[in-house]
């Protein structure tokens, strides 16, 4: 019996997906969610050595007037998608290049927060091909599915980034 690697066993790195992105030699976008947050990264890598070069945190909404009563949704599709505009913004602003969506072990679920982030970097004006399909519904991605509506408070999040 073969037995597995560690990280394979914690459910933290697909080796055969890493791989595969490794040969396409392109820089990636890397989103995670933690216990509280989400989390995205734009990595490049050389040789397997991966090279955080740009960082973004759900956690920085609160800076562009995330209220605190939803402090407890920073894992939402409306912030999934915030977070995505943010990260799009940053790349695009910096001037690299393109990159790859890497989602690692996350399960791809339609209509969920990977695909309102998703959502998020394409309407910052990066070119991700995606199927439509996929995305959240408008009415989900500004917040009118939270248990308060959030829809003022998300165009007013928005057009703070988007003048950025």
């Amino acid at each position: 019996m073969k037995v597995p690697k560690r990280r394979r066993r914690e459910h933290k790195t697909d080796y055969h997906r890493r791989l595969n992105l490794l040969k396409s030699n392109r820089s990636r976008i890397v989103f995670r969610k933690s216990n509280k947050y989400l989390i995205s990264q734009y990595v490049t890598s050389a040789e397997a050595q991966d090279k955080i070069e740009i960082s973004t945190n759900s956690k920085e909404l609160l800076k562009y007037g995330w209220p605190e009563e939803f402090k407890g949704s920073l894992k939402s599709i409306p912030a999934g998608y915030l977070l995505g505009l943010l990260t799009g913004k940053k790349i695009i602003r910096t001037k690299k290049e393109v990159p790859i969506v890497d989602l690692g072990i996350a399960r791809v679920l339609h209509k969920t927060v990977i695909f309102g982030f998703i959502k998020g970097l394409i309407d910052s004006g990066l070119n991700i091909e995606c199927k439509k399909e996929a995305f959240p519904e408008k009415e989900r991605i500004e917040g009118e599915a939270l248990k308060k509506d959030f829809t003022t408070k998300f165009k007013d999040i928005k057009t703070k980034i988007e003048k950025e």
